[in-house]
């Protein structure tokens, strides 16, 4: 493919005082020199040391910083600015592996029934050591065969290293803003709904897990809104079940790896 030929790319980087992170996060964005990018990074007022970073970028990136209400709010927020055709967003701490993004618009490009696509990954630490590789190759099993039952029993999805077509929200919708931990998850579902996706076996992203993430330090809580997040798209009670015991069973490593 050409570089003319690569479609339109649209990353959002929710942010909210992760001024320890967000330099390595945008240049993970822009080193990967994708020829069809918009970069939008979405502040929510952040009282750290955000700001200045931002600013240091010129007009390498978009950005805004005010007052919102949570990630999923801020999510939206970007995703109504963007124009790109194919979106996908990374958090503030998290990263993009070299070449994920030619790999997501080759594939996008030559496969226009392709709605959704997600990939690999690996899982990091606060100083960017890889971290819970058993966690890593339970989820790549777990990704082999995509379906709404697979999907409500674990959430298997990797959300930093996922992309999907504009059309896609224009049939789901946006991010559910009350949703705290997994309003990603809740999209996910809904996606799964109407098309399964196409699965990459290569890494695209690191996700990173530290004290002050979400993963880190409010599992209990996740798994708990995950459990009423999948209420409201199934009345399965297998399903229901089995999600739940999964839910307890994750909670439990948690807890033991953390001693």
């Amino acid at each position: 493919m050409r570089a003319a030929e690569y479609p339109k790319i649209g990353i959002i980087t929710p942010s909210f005082n992760q001024g320890c992170y967000i330099r390595e996060t945008i240049d993970s964005v822009l080193e990967q020199q994708y020829p069809n990018l918009e970069y939008w990074v979405i502040d929510g007022g952040s009282t750290d040391n955000t700001v200045e970073i931002l600013k240091s970028y010129g007009p390498a990136i978009n950005w805004t910083s005010e007052k919102d209400d949570g990630q999923a709010d801020a999510l939206n927020r970007g995703l109504k600015r963007v124009t790109a055709e194919i979106v996908a967003f990374v958090n503030s701490d998290d990263l993009y592996l070299p070449g994920a993004l030619s790999l997501v618009g080759r594939h996008f490009g030559l496969h226009p029934d392709t709605m959704w696509l997600t990939g690999d990954h690996y899982i990091i630490d606060h100083r960017g050591r890889h971290i819970q590789s058993f966690v890593v190759s339970y989820k790549r099993i777990l990704r082999r065969r995509p379906s709404f039952r697979t999907l409500a029993v674990a959430n298997y999805i990797v959300q930093p290293s996922t992309f999907w077509r504009r059309e896609l929200m224009d049939e789901i919708g946006f991010f559910d803003a009350s949703l705290r931990y997994c309003f990603d998850y809740d999209f996910w579902l809904r996606a799964i709904l109407k098309h399964s996706p196409y699965v990459a076996s290569v890494p695209l992203s690191l996700f990173r897990i530290h004290g002050a993430s979400k993963g880190g330090s409010r599992f209990v809580e996740q798994f708990a809104e995950e459990y009423r997040t999948l209420s409201r798209h199934t009345t399965n009670k297998i399903l229901r079940g089995l999600h739940r015991l999964h839910g307890m069973l994750i909670v439990l490593a948690y807890r033991i790896i953390k001693g």
